[in-house]
């Protein structure tokens, strides 16, 4: 592998690192939706406030989410919407595993 080549794996894999924890998807898919203020998902989550900040600064670092301070509350949007649309993959390969499990699928 170049050099070149590794350099963009390591991006890939920062932003897929970013994703790969239920706290921070969902916050991703929240923010799909629209601007969401960091106390708007907060209680959702069921997590303290520090920590919810700590996740979004692992996207904001990840390069996924932007972030617009105004006064005392802190806005995130998604950077690139898109990068949750391998979403759908990801739901297909649990369907197809959830139906290999059931013997609905034949396995060669």
């Amino acid at each position: 592998m170049k050099a070149h080549e590794k350099l963009i794996l390591e991006a890939k894999t920062k932003v897929l690192k970013a994703l790969a924890h239920p706290a921070r998807l969902w916050m991703a898919e929240q923010l799909a939706e629209g601007e969401k203020c960091v106390c708007e998902l907060v209680e959702p989550l069921g997590l303290d406030f520090s920590t919810v900040s700590k996740h979004l600064s692992v996207l904001k670092q990840a390069g996924i989410v932007d972030v617009d301070k105004r006064g005392k509350q802190v806005f995130y949007t998604l950077k690139v919407p898109c990068v949750l649309n391998f979403m759908g993959c990801v739901e297909a390969v649990l369907e197809n595993n959830a139906k290999e499990q059931m013997g609905l699928v034949n396995i060669e």
